[in-house]
């Protein structure tokens, strides 16, 4: 009897305990649930629309790595009306939409802080003879220019300065987060 009753309550502790196979498949849920939820997550972010930047950056990337593999200059413009970027070669053009509601003016512009004639619009200094179309060279480098972002609602356009050898943002003491106040 007494063997009985001490199988009884060791039974009784192990039915309280989980089991190696329990907490495998407990650790295998959780896995399969933050696996879901990053990927929803990824998916989420995707679906968001594109600013007009992360467009002429994807736009000019894909312009310069063109250029570099084919060993020929590509030529970047914009067209306001219908509010696309277009990278062009001999072979054909290339089309980057901006889906930006709204009136959106982008102008690639010369390469100094007054590249060329301005004009005061609205409190606004702005540059009336922007250029046409920016090139990318098979050698990896670009024209000297800048891009011009101005929405009819800000009262300040963005501009975006661009490194002729890179071909990459220019990083000026407002932007880098590192400079001081005043000069």
């Amino acid at each position: 009897m007494e063997w009985g009753a001490r199988h009884s309550r060791s039974h009784s502790r192990l039915a309280r305990a989980f089991t190696i196979l329990e907490v495998l498949l407990a650790l295998a849920l959780l896995g399969l649930l933050a696996t879901l939820l990053i990927g929803g997550a990824g998916r989420l972010l995707e679906g968001r629309g594109r600013s007009a930047e992360e467009v002429f950056w994807k736009a000019a990337t894909e312009a310069r790595r063109y250029a570099l593999l084919r060993g020929e200059d590509v030529r970047l413009a914009y067209d306001s009306e219908t509010k696309v970027f277009a990278a062009s070669t001999r072979e054909g053009t290339q089309r980057f939409p901006v889906p930006v509601a709204g009136e959106l003016l982008i102008e690639f512009l010369g390469a100094g802080t007054s590249g060329g004639p301005t004009v005061l619009i609205g409190g606004s200094l702005v540059e009336t003879q922007p250029l046409p179309f920016v090139t990318f060279y098979a050698d990896g480098t670009c024209s000297s220019f800048r891009v011009q972002l101005r929405n009819r609602r800000a009262a300040e356009p963005r501009y975006l300065q661009i490194d002729p050898w890179t071909c990459a943002p220019v990083l000026n003491r407002a932007t880098s987060g590192g400079g001081r106040g005043g000069s």
